[in-house]
């Protein structure tokens, strides 16, 4: 098993700060999601932020080396959760950052893969160990990062069922979705399935899955296909999913879709701020870091 987690949390939250009206924010709220990182959005009974319970559960789970992958501008987060740019103790957890910078000529990152990239590029070591990889704005269960720890896979994804996601079915048909074979082993991802391909993507239990950027990677031989990731045609960004589908040319069946059938709480645009909040007030009433 290993012991690290590297989190997302250096995007541009541009869907978070488009302007909508809702009368189930405060101000106080609102002025939180047009301003910070999506994860440090105070959601928590206590006003504290969602990326808290993350954390919490990335402790239970075992992690112990938590690195933040952050933007130019993300001083607001060392204010949460250590001044120092590595080896921050927060309750127990050792908290280091890494800033993903953008390139000149862009106005916005350029991407998850290009956040793994620049942070493995400010912490070699990871390249010599594996690591879990996950977003700031989701909010993932012990037994899945634990999961992520405990496979002996040379990579490997969270792969939910579709099905269990407490989303409206409009939201779950944009996800793209994984094709598995018999052994759960990753064959391809596809992007904004239409409905008459979604038979042949069904896994040996009949289930579409999904993934929500929950991964194990080995660095040393994820590095060379992170390096060289192509920009997304569409997207213009240089993402994940496209470096996991790169790393099986070479090495076919070394990427496990790990089966889970759970809700993952989700902070992508205002809309979700109070049912995270209702999600935390019910099933962490407390944030108890030694339990």
């Amino acid at each position: 098993m290993h012991d690290n987690l590297v989190i997302l949390a250096g995007g541009a939250s541009s869907r978070m700060k488009k302007q909508v009206g809702l009368d189930n924010l405060s101000a106080e709220e609102i002025a939180q999601a047009n301003e910070r990182s999506k994860g440090l959005i105070g959601v928590g009974p206590n006003g504290r932020p969602l990326l808290d319970y993350l954390l919490l559960n990335a402790k239970r789970a075992g992690y112990k080396n938590i690195y933040i992958i952050i933007g130019e501008q993300g001083d607001l987060f060392k204010e949460f959760y250590g001044s120092q740019d590595k080896n921050n103790d927060f309750h127990g957890l050792n908290i280091s950052f890494a800033t993903q910078y953008i390139p000149a000529g862009r106005v916005k990152p350029f991407g998850t893969a290009d956040a793994l990239f620049q942070a493995v590029e400010q912490y070699p070591e990871l390249n010599t160990e594996s690591y879990s990889v996950c977003n700031s704005d989701n909010l993932y269960s012990t037994a899945a990062l634990l999961a992520l720890r405990e496979t002996d896979s040379l990579s490997a994804f969270i792969s939910y069922d579709r099905d269990a996601m407490e989303f409206p079915l409009e939201r779950i048909s944009r996800f793209a979705i994984a094709k598995l074979n018999e052994n759960n082993n990753l064959l391809d991802i596809l992007e904004k399935p239409s409905a008459d391909v979604l038979e042949e993507y069904k896994d040996s239990e009949g289930k579409l899955r999904v993934s929500m950027n929950a991964f194990k990677f080995k660095g040393n031989l994820l590095y060379p296909y992170l390096k060289n990731c192509p920009v997304h045609p569409e997207r213009d960004e240089k993402e994940l999913p496209t470096v996991l589908l790169n790393s099986l040319i070479d090495h076919p069946n070394s990427a496990l879709g790990i089966p889970f059938s759970e809700h993952v709480p989700d902070l992508t645009a205002k809309e979700d701020i109070a049912e995270v909040k209702e999600y935390l007030k019910k099933h962490y009433p407390t944030l108890d870091w030694e339990n």
